[in-house]
């Protein structure tokens, strides 16, 4: 049995959790609402303030459906509850982030900045820190989404193994290489 797909998923108090007969799970909360279409051989059921993900048999395509559907099903009941954050941080002389509204501008050392357009559902903030790097904040209910638009920022300059330029999340741990040595 899955160890993932068999746990309950809690349901706080102010997060309403439906199942219609084409098997779409919709989730709402103070923070926006969320649907997932699940696969037909996954059963989803609310007992008390739970929710418990059950599988209809022991194939191989079922089985890992099972713990996926579940972590998808907790991350939207997360999500619109309490909601997700990250945070990058851009390496590098020049490089910065503006805010527009929805409009997202980045100056990343090419000779043309970088517009973005945000889905509505995303908050952006972006604070330029005395002598340290620029920080972006992305704030969403969607994990996936939230996920998706971090990646794309993130590939217009991933960051260098040797400088350690370019845009990298808060916290992430860089592996470094060592440069050319002078020939003696």
């Amino acid at each position: 049995m899955s160890r993932i797909g068999k746990l309950p998923i809690e349901l706080p108090e102010n997060v309403t959790f439906e199942v219609s007969k084409e098997n779409i799970v919709t989730v709402k909360g103070p923070l926006g609402e969320l649907t997932q279409k699940v696969d037909p051989s996954i059963t989803i059921s609310k007992e008390e303030n739970q929710i418990i993900v059950k599988r209809a048999n022991e194939e191989k395509q079922v089985r890992s459906y099972h713990g996926l559907y579940r972590s998808l099903i907790n991350n939207m009941v997360i999500g619109v509850s309490k909601g997700y954050e990250t945070k990058q941080e851009f390496v590098g002389v020049g490089y910065k982030a503006e805010v527009k509204g929805q409009i997202l501008e980045l100056n990343l050392g090419y000779t043309h900045p970088i517009y973005i357009e945000l889905a509505p559902e995303i908050k952006a903030e972006a604070e330029a820190v005395k002598r340290g790097n620029p920080i972006l904040t992305l704030k969403s209910h969607d994990k996936q989404l939230i996920g998706q638009v971090a990646a794309k920022i993130r590939s217009f300059r991933p960051p260098e193994p040797y400088k350690g330029k370019g845009i990298k999340f808060v916290g992430e741990e860089l592996r470094r290489k060592a440069g050319k040595t002078a020939a003696s």
